[in-house]
């Protein structure tokens, strides 16, 4: 028997499909696993808690987290938007069901249920989250509060058209909003993101900003500055850039120079001409160093395989991806579970989000375009 396992049916009839992945879980890994994570698509919504129901008889994991996507990808394959279920499973020691919950009121939004996760102080936290209801960024800001040192490794989930669309499965629990996850001990999983960016031009000081919006960068006008490193990029390059722009806050202030990866990416969502200022998908404070950058494929692909060039050599892996990546970006399908798969030879199995979660300079971050890798070791 193997450590982890992962499988993959796409049968249209979800009965058939769901004999078929636990059948080979149950092969490669055996019955009662510690974790099993399913991914299912959004065409096999209305069966998924039928579908989650029959893999806790069959299979009997320990705890069984997942939920739906437009996407997904299990060892060196993806599949978009076809009907397709995977299941992954591991014996990976110690793992605590988490489940997230969002209440609304007239007071405003709360979020509860990780009080299991504060306590634990830290280790890991896998999170499949829904887009529509869980306030993720706040979250992540309350954890760093109280857990500083723990690791957010997951994706919002890309699969329905509005609130209350998707399905999320904790052990016998279906939902519909707010978030499951599991909550492993240290030293269980490492953590891979990869942001798919590279700089232009050179880094500037931020000299006036408001909310969103930058306006100077080291004394002159945020999009001026802007324009003039556009201009100064190859007729090619400057077509790259028109398909993905993007500005990255440094990370490490006290560092001497900047270079890939040293920066949180957030995206040019927009610009101000009157004020001559660039807007982006984060608030940016005076004094923060940011320098602008472009996301291709080629970009994109050298980046996966440094980042994982830096990681281990060697794992199972959950893989969160943006759906923005995938056939949209690289055209061919399979390149980021392929890439994967080859560097790190376990099984693998992911989805496809519309936000990914990971941490980037020692805090964890929402991201977009971006691959959040969860490896778990052999040993």
């Amino acid at each position: 028997m193997q450590r982890y396992g992962s499988a993959l049916s796409e049968h249209p009839d979800a009965t058939q499909a769901v004999g078929e992945i636990v059948g080979r879980i149950l092969d490669l890994v055996g019955p009662a696993p510690d974790m099993a994570v399913v991914f299912v698509s959004e065409e096999h919504r209305e069966s998924f808690g039928e579908i989650t129901g029959a893999i806790r008889t069959m299979l009997s994991p320990q705890v069984l987290v997942g939920c739906t996507t437009a996407s997904l990808m299990v060892d060196d394959l993806e599949v978009e938007d076809r009907a397709a279920i995977s299941l992954w499973a591991g014996n990976t020691g110690p793992v605590a069901p988490v489940r997230i919950h969002v209440d609304r009121s007239e007071h405003g939004v709360s979020v509860g249920g990780f009080e299991e996760v504060v306590d634990a102080g830290d280790g890991t936290l896998v999170l499949l989250g829904d887009p529509f209801s869980m306030p993720t960024t706040g979250l992540l800001r309350r954890l760093a509060e109280t857990v500083p040192d723990l690791v957010v490794v997951g994706g919002l989930a890309g699969a329905g058209h509005g609130a209350g669309a998707n399905r999320f499965v904790l052990d016998d629990l279906v939902v519909s909003d707010g978030a499951v996850g599991a909550l492993f001990p240290p030293g269980v999983i490492e953590p891979i993101v990869s942001q798919g960016c590279r700089p232009i031009g050179s880094p500037a000081i931020v000299t006036a900003a408001e909310g969103n919006l930058v306006v100077e960068l080291a004394g002159t006008k945020a999009l001026e500055r802007l324009e003039a490193e556009l201009g100064r990029l190859a007729e090619d390059e400057q077509e790259q850039a028109a398909q993905g722009l993007h500005l990255g806050l440094v990370l490490d202030e006290s560092q001497a120079t900047f270079g890939q990866g040293d920066f949180l990416i957030r995206n040019v969502v927009g610009a101000d001409h009157e004020r001559g200022a660039v807007a982006i998908g984060t608030t940016v404070e005076v004094g923060q160093t940011a320098q602008f950058h472009v996301r291709d494929a080629v970009t994109s692909d050298v980046d996966l395989d440094l980042a994982l060039r830096a990681g281990p050599h060697q794992g199972a892996a959950l893989v969160f991806s943006c759906n923005a990546r995938g056939s949209a970006l690289f055209g061919p399908t399979d390149h980021d579970a392929r890439t994967i798969h080859e560097h790190l030879g376990g099984a693998v199995a992911g989805m496809f989000c519309t936000g990914e979660i990971g941490p980037v300079g020692g805090r964890n971050h929402v991201h977009g375009f971006t691959a959040c890798i969860a490896v778990f070791g052999d040993s």
